[in-house]
């Protein structure tokens, strides 16, 4: 799952996208209202993490130009107010929830999970292609020989393909999809991580192949 930060103090910004990397979400972060909007108008994200006090464009003007596009994204409010009618004003404007600073990391992660969880469960927490299956609750990748807990960067690459099935995907997508757009990191850390994965499939004795195509990217085949 793929979650937009919006939030202008760095040292919150830097705290939030450690604990959401620890918790298997691949995340990007941005410093001001008009910051997101351009991410999420480029982006394919899953939910949004949208402080209410940010410069250029507050958050509520951010939330309420997503509702007038019809954007559905759960959107989880930050802010230091506490106050009644600004905690309504932010659900009316059309926010999922609501949470006010200070706030403990535990309570956080389990808003992030209530928020998205109508929208994960439209769909199966296994996806599967051939004889393999991922678990995304878990992370465990499966096939009836055996099975692995993939890492969290391997989870998120497993879990794009699997959505992908046949799809070829360029490599500059798995960066800005998995380590976001603002990386430094190099495109062959993508060969890295999609080598480790066609190992544990070729243990997996999988029916199913990351194939490469020359200068265009990788695909999830059935196995030739």
């Amino acid at each position: 799952m793929r979650i937009l930060l919006a939030e202008d103090e760095r040292s919150l910004s830097r705290a939030v996208m450690a604990l959401l990397e620890r918790n298997n979400y691949s995340a990007d972060a941005v410093y001001d209202g008009e910051e997101a909007l351009a991410y999420l108008e480029a982006g394919n994200y899953d939910a949004l993490i949208l402080d209410i006090m940010m410069p250029k464009l507050d958050g509520l003007a951010v939330l309420r130009r997503l509702r007038q596009a019809g954007n559905p994204i759960p959107v989880l409010l930050l802010t230091a107010k506490s106050e009644v009618e600004d905690k309504v004003l932010g659900l009316d404007t059309g926010a999922n929830d609501y949470l006010t600073k200070p706030f403990s990391t535990q309570e956080l992660m389990a808003r992030i999970r209530a928020m998205t969880r109508s929208r994960s469960a439209q769909v199966s927490s296994r996806l599967s292609f051939g004889n393999i299956t991922l678990d995304q609750t878990t992370f465990e990748l499966s096939s009836p020989t055996g099975s692995f807990r993939l890492a969290n960067k391997e989870f998120q690459m497993m879990e794009f393909l699997l959505r992908n099935p046949r799809q070829l995907i360029p490599t500059e997508r798995f960066l800005e999809r998995i380590w976001g757009y603002d990386s430094d990191v190099e495109l062959n850390v993508v060969w890295v991580y999609l080598s480790y994965l066609r190992k544990k499939l070729a243990a997996l004795h999988a029916d199913i192949q990351i194939k490469a195509t020359r200068n265009a990217g990788y695909s999830l085949e059935m196995a030739e």
